[in-house]
């Protein structure tokens, strides 16, 4: 009989946070970088969010692979003005960093009438939200040379668009946020613009992400808009997406690791 899953990617104990086997990323026996990212951007809104304020973006630097072990997450107020607060996070194993996250923090305000241009990004119809159950902690539906549920759609030369689900919560016994949800979402920008027709040839350094508003629900999109790389460095830009429409921006850098194995589900 199988093992029964995980309740949560991370069981915690103070600022001590123990992955469990489902937290397991595909470059490896390694921490995936999105539910990495993702818990940095979790601690650092569970302790620091205001209510009056947006947090606006989120950047994540992945210094080194982190090992399916224990790590421990500390954060700093770097600034705390008036209009904008900046706190920044890092996770550390054997005492050395693995992760560091930036949040900023911006306060809301009555939004000016203005009309100023954008560029259109046309977005596949999100998922059925009562549809298949599924046992993944991590739903997704890619878009591309068709649809499908693993990354097969993506293979290929034309646009490239994913629907994220979070099944499963980052940390045991403490609900997701809306930030949380979009701050796993932001690591997929390095897979989805840096995909091609041979697979994922590149591993991202960081990523960062921008929010205009918090996503209203759990379902993320993200639509990749650009793609350019020259001597084994790319960068990739996407647009996310809550089921009411676009949100904010992501972007990331990568460098030639042509060792991507999604893990077993």
């Amino acid at each position: 009989m199988p093992n029964p899953r995980p309740a949560a990617y991370f069981s915690a104990e103070g600022d001590r946070y123990t992955p469990n086997s489902i937290a397991r990323g595909p470059w490896g026996q390694t921490i995936s970088g999105n539910v990495l990212g993702g818990l940095l951007g979790f601690v650092v809104d569970r302790d620091h969010g205001h209510p009056d304020f947006q947090p606006a973006r989120l950047t994540v630097d992945l210094f080194r692979p982190a090992a399916l072990a224990p790590l421990t997450v500390g954060t700093t107020t770097v600034r705390a003005g008036r209009r904008i607060i900046v706190i920044d996070a890092t996770a550390r194993q054997d005492d050395q960093p693995v992760a560091r996250a930036s949040v900023l923090y911006l306060r809301r305000g009555v939004a000016p009438d203005t009309h100023i241009w954008t560029n259109v990004v046309d977005m596949p119809a999100p998922p059925d939200p009562d549809g298949s159950p599924t046992d993944a902690p991590m739903q997704f539906v890619a878009h591309g040379a068709g649809t499908s549920t693993d990354l097969s759609a993506w293979a290929h030369h034309g646009p490239k668009h994913m629907w994220l689900r979070m099944m499963t919560p980052l940390v045991e016994g403490q609900p997701m946020t809306p930030f949380a949800h979009a701050a796993v979402a932001g690591d997929v920008v390095s897979s989805l613009t840096h995909f091609g027709p041979d697979g994922l040839l590149y591993i991202n350094a960081d990523y960062t992400l921008t929010l205009s508003r918090l996503p209203e629900g759990p379902d993320i999109g993200l639509s990749a808009l650009t793609h350019y790389a020259d001597a084994g460095v790319a960068t990739g830009t996407a647009t996310l997406f809550d089921r009411t429409g676009p949100i904010g921006s992501g972007i990331a850098t990568a460098l030639v690791s042509p060792g991507f194995a999604p893990p077993p589900v």
